[in-house]
């Protein structure tokens, strides 16, 4: 076993899914490794969706303007390792284990002193943040792990905080309306920051513009101060104008598909003007910007992996994200017989991710997941039978098994014209990531 399996392996040990929100912990942690959060400026990121894609937008901006970056995002599909990157890369797996050596006989101590341990997402945020300070980098691009104002990450307050769509998940932990979870993930907006927000629910904004009223912080609103002004279909993407906070840039080409991905574009572009000092009287360099969003590439999001047929890979988990999903299956790729391989975690909305997707999917294949938490297949066949009707849903055992049908479906069903026929695999991001290892080969 190599050192890294070693690390790997006793990060696992804290329970890879174990919740604890005991801001407690990660303070002290962070006192007694020297405050490295401090060591750079940050851009914070929350909502219900599109934070990951935001994040890497938001990345790719920065490096286009020559600044060294630091990125943590989570979860990741094939590597721990991805949830720390620098200048747009995962870190090495030395590095990942140096970082470890520095932080985990500290961690020990904060252990020891406390009735729970440090879970997972805990320490890999200590990793990030001291792997940042050791670069160093020039600025953090940081999305919460769930909700915010008690998330590890939050010990970063950042001055510019970016609040993606708000919806309907993680209820069990964060509340059961959209107003509870706004105040929760309001909790990143810090003393004067300076925040920038998608289009949200009226209850969502509510809790916004209030928390931004009792930090003093200047709120910036998609549809308002910023919007995506227009956006056209494009070989690969799309093409946006966009009206930044410092006026408008034109000729965008942006490697990602559907409206929402271009949401996410102008979310991270007033975020990255925010930082620099554009406004008003001021605008990022137009072409740097276009730079910046051509290199940007976004795992798991409607990432096709295959042809004939396309196999497209979306880790959409609630009805929030599945709606943005579908609205770009429709308006991108116009699949004539799409066969969808589902799999999701057996605390989500699996009826309502399934209601979404019945209009655009001829067949659906059901299967787990490798989380433990995976529905399982058979529960998940009863559901999908309610909304498709048992004729169109086929229960698969494995992964392997469940794609292998979704592909033997697709093509038998059109005669062998594979020409906008598809399959899409979705429900979960763990979903996503069983199926990458098994497509990406």
């Amino acid at each position: 076993m190599s050192e890294f399996d070693e690390v790997n392996a006793a990060l696992l040990g804290r329970g890879f899914t174990r919740m604890d929100f005991d801001m407690r912990k990660i303070r002290d942690l962070m006192d007694v490794l020297g405050s490295p959060q401090r060591a750079y400026p940050a851009i914070h990121l929350t909502g219900t969706n599109g934070k990951t894609s935001t994040a890497r937008m938001i990345d790719a901006l920065l490096r286009a303007h020559g600044l060294h970056t630091g990125r943590y995002t989570s979860p990741h599909l094939e590597t721990v390792r991805e949830r720390i990157s620098l200048d747009g890369e995962p870190v090495s797996e030395e590095r990942f284990v140096s970082a470890y050596r520095e932080v985990e006989p500290l961690a020990a101590l904060i252990d020891a002193r406390l009735p729970e341990p440090l879970t997972y997402f805990d320490m890999t945020t200590a990793l990030a943040y001291a792997t940042f300070a050791d670069a160093p980098v020039d600025i953090a691009v940081v999305e919460v792990g769930l909700g915010g104002e008690e998330d590890a990450t939050n010990v970063i307050e950042a001055g510019v905080c970016v609040i993606t769509p708000i919806g309907l998940d993680h209820t069990e932990w964060l509340g059961d309306t959209i107003e509870d979870i706004a105040w929760a993930k309001a909790g990143i907006i810090h003393k004067g920051a300076t925040v920038i927000s998608a289009v949200q629910d009226p209850d969502a904004m509510r809790p916004l513009l209030e928390r931004s009223a009792q930090m003093d912080a200047t709120l910036a609103r998609e549809g308002s101060e910023f919007g995506v002004v227009a956006r056209t279909q494009a070989l690969g993407g799309q093409m946006l104008t966009l009206q930044g906070l410092g006026g408008i840039y034109d000729e965008i080409f942006l490697p990602l598909f559907g409206a929402h991905q271009a949401q996410n574009a102008v979310c991270a572009l007033a975020a990255v003007e925010a930082f620099l000092g554009a406004g008003k009287d001021k605008a990022l360099e137009a072409d740097l910007v276009r730079e910046g969003f051509a290199t940007v590439d976004s795992p798991g999001r409607l990432e096709r992996v295959r042809s004939a047929p396309t196999i497209l890979l979306d880790g959409a988990h609630n009805p929030h994200g599945m709606a943005a999903t579908v609205a770009a299956l429709e308006e991108e790729f116009g699949f004539r017989h799409l066969v969808a391989v589902v799999a999701v975690l057996g605390d989500k909305d699996a009826s309502g991710l399934l209601d979404l997707m019945e209009p655009v999917v001829a067949r659906i294949v059901v299967t787990q997941n490798s989380s433990p938490r995976s529905m399982p297949a058979d529960e998940l066949g009863q559901v999908a039978s309610d909304i498709f009707g048992e004729d169109r849903v086929t229960v698969a055992s494995s992964m392997p098994d469940a794609i292998e049908e979704a592909v033997v479906q697709a093509e038998s069903d059109v005669d062998g014209q594979l020409s906008g026929v598809g399959v899409l695999v979705t429900g979960s991001v763990v979903t996503v990531a069983d199926a990458r290892k098994l497509l990406k080969r």
